[in-house]
């Protein structure tokens, strides 16, 4: 055990993480040149097109220092907020972090939220300055704020490019120095942390564990002690570049297991294997289940292929533990699923990830978050969709998520960052200039108002500068109604939100301009309107299409004309109580982009 190290790195998105593990990778002659290409552990289209880490990955390396061999555990994590759970998971895998900071950005919000995260386990901390090789480096600038975040020499920071590969060495020196080998007892009972879980179409379920105690051979009788199952090891074994089997893993190393698993629920990540017959007296602290943020109905397209719907996210969900579904239906759309996600780049990243896998296209809801509504019979119900409030007369009040939320931004844009969170209904609670260019502004907000655009107009205010990163922390009660839009009189259920009362005539106003432009014109003409309640708040309408049916009538009486008028405006009105307005698919996502 003393020569095994196990570490993960945190960044910010974009810090060049993924570029320094692929040089880790070199530098220790994991891989060959053949085998070689950028963000090697980014497995996924999306992620390299995107540039970003999704899932996090965990790899085994070998470094030779001194003449000793040593065995080093890589777990590569996202550095999104939205996937902040894995991360989670993840740190309590590992006794070291690598806080990788880009020279020429400097520290960021998600640096600092990863970063505590890592210093609650008690994780070492290797501070590494990336990015040395680009013209806009400022070193010593960065160096100052990361001493002042971690309190460390300005000696212990490793300069490195992961680009050159400048510093690898060091960095790779410093992981076998200054990271503390894992602590376990070899002897005791087996106890191994899951910290994630991939679907293999032939193998079932694979899950990466780390092993705290005891030892874990092949074939043996296992139990996961949060789920209550139990099942035998089939196959056992280190993650390399492949998956490379073993008779037995021993305490302190990180593996994976396959023992014939098909149903997602009964991996989740956090849990605790131990021995069947010998089990340990209990399990390991921190497994939690996965909250969603925000929720949204998804609906395949076409209605015959809610099944193959139904299926694709079965499948999704093995791969991505934090996705939560449950079957609902639409009038306007027919059979569909309601999804909890953990934020809106989760939502994006599953809707695409359903059109690229599976081929199949979805219309996507308006998001909202999860109330609680406190009725006046004393019951309290949650509220994940708008169709759920109980009418006004029986509700007592309702209450609202909120997040602390922390930004990091230049002090050049301080001013149009607070009038947006406040805009957003936000309450400054703190502001510390980190340095004297940077700010970190604390805010308590509703998690309802930055669900929609609030993330890519905090990025276009500040030029890109902002980082954003938040926390939930808990409910308050709030003035909501839920406002449904109407289409000649009918109402569409897909496009009913809960708003705070304050901002719902100038949203609904909004919205029924933005569906004038999108819903093309009818034969007939269409009222659309926004309601509270049996109030309507906003009215825009669509005129007719008109066929000139007096062009035939050259000359002769006026009556002739009038007859003719008379008898499409007949048609028109028939038309009108018979027909059905199609919503195009773009209208469900144009609340989204109302400020455009």
């Amino acid at each position: 055990m003393e020569h095994i190290r196990n570490f993960c790195i945190i960044a910010h998105i974009d810090h060049g993480k993924s570029t320094l593990a692929d040089r880790l990778l070199e530098f220790t002659q994991t891989i060959d040149k053949r085998q070689m290409q950028e963000q090697l552990l980014d497995d996924m289209d999306i992620e390299r097109e995107r540039g970003i880490t999704i899932k996090s990955h965990a790899i085994q390396m070998d470094y030779t220092l001194d003449g000793q061999k040593y065995t080093l555990n890589l777990i590569d994590t996202p550095g999104h907020v939205d996937f902040s759970y894995e991360v989670s998971r993840s740190i309590a895998a590992c006794e070291g972090a690598l806080l990788i900071v880009d020279a020429s950005q400097g520290i960021e919000a998600q640096t600092i939220s990863n970063l505590f995260m890592a210093i609650e386990h008690n994780l070492e901390i290797i501070p590494v300055l990336n990015k040395m090789d680009l013209p806009g480096a400022m070193p010593e600038e960065v160096k100052d704020e990361i001493v002042d975040l971690i309190g460390c020499k300005r000696e212990e920071i490793i300069p490195a490019s992961g680009k050159t590969g400048m510093g690898v060495n060091d960095v790779l020196k410093a992981i076998i120095e200054r990271v503390p080998a894992p602590k376990g007892n070899p002897n005791a009972p087996l106890k191994a942390l899951i910290f994630d879980s991939v679907f293999n179409s032939f193998r079932g379920i694979i899950a990466y564990f780390r092993i705290l105690d005891g030892e874990l051979q092949k074939g043996q009788h296992v139990k996961f002690l949060n789920t209550k199952m139990d099942y035998y090891a089939e196959e056992i074994g280190v993650l390399k570049l492949t998956m490379n089997p073993k008779a037995s893993v021993k305490a302190g190393d990180v593996g994976y297991i396959i023992s014939g698993i098909k149903d997602a629920k009964e991996v989740k990540v956090g849990d605790t294997i131990t021995d069947f017959k010998k089990p340990a007296e209990n399990a390991i602290k921190g497994f939690e289940d996965v909250k969603p943020m925000v929720f949204a109905g998804i609906y395949p397209v076409e209605t015959d292929d809610y099944e193959e719907l139904r299926d694709a996210m079965g499948k999704l969900q093995l791969n991505d533990a934090s996705i939560v579904f449950e079957p609902e239906s639409s009038a306007a759309l027919g059979f569909g699923f309601r999804c909890g996600f953990l934020g809106m780049l989760h939502l994006e990243i599953i809707q695409e990830r359903l059109e690229r896998e599976f081929n199949i296209t979805v219309i996507t809801t308006v998001p909202n978050v999860s109330y609680v509504a406190y009725t006046t019979k004393g019951e309290t119900l949650p509220v994940n969709n708008p169709s759920d409030l109980p009418p006004p007369d029986k509700m007592k009040y309702v209450e609202e998520p909120y997040i602390n939320a922390t930004i990091i931004t230049k002090s050049d844009w301080v001013g149009p960052v607070m009038s947006l969170c406040l805009d957003k209904r936000g309450q400054l609670k703190n502001q510390v200039y980190l340095t004297s260019e940077r700010v970190e502004l604390n805010f308590d907000m509703p998690l309802a108002e930055i669900v929609f655009d609030f993330y890519d107009r905090l990025k276009t205010i500040s030029r890109g500068y902002a980082s954003f990163d938040y926390q939930p922390s808990g409910y308050k009660e709030s003035t909501l109604v839920k406002m449904d839009i109407l289409l000649n009189g009918k109402q569409v259920d897909a496009l009913s939100a809960i708003i705070h009362k304050d901002n719902a005539f100038d949203l609904g106003k909004k919205i029924c301009k933005k569906l004038k432009e999108l819903i093309p014109k009818q034969q007939f003409e269409i009222a659309i309107q926004a309601g509270v309640g049996a109030k309507i708040i906003a009215r825009e309408t669509i005129s007719a299409l008109r066929k000139d049916v007096t062009a035939k009538c050259y000359g002769g009486d006026i009556s002739r004309k009038r007859k003719l008028l008379e008898k499409q405006k007949e048609g028109k009105k028939r038309m009108r109580s018979v027909g059905n307005v199609d919503i195009p698919q773009s209208a469900f996502m144009a609340v989204l982009k109302l400020n455009d």
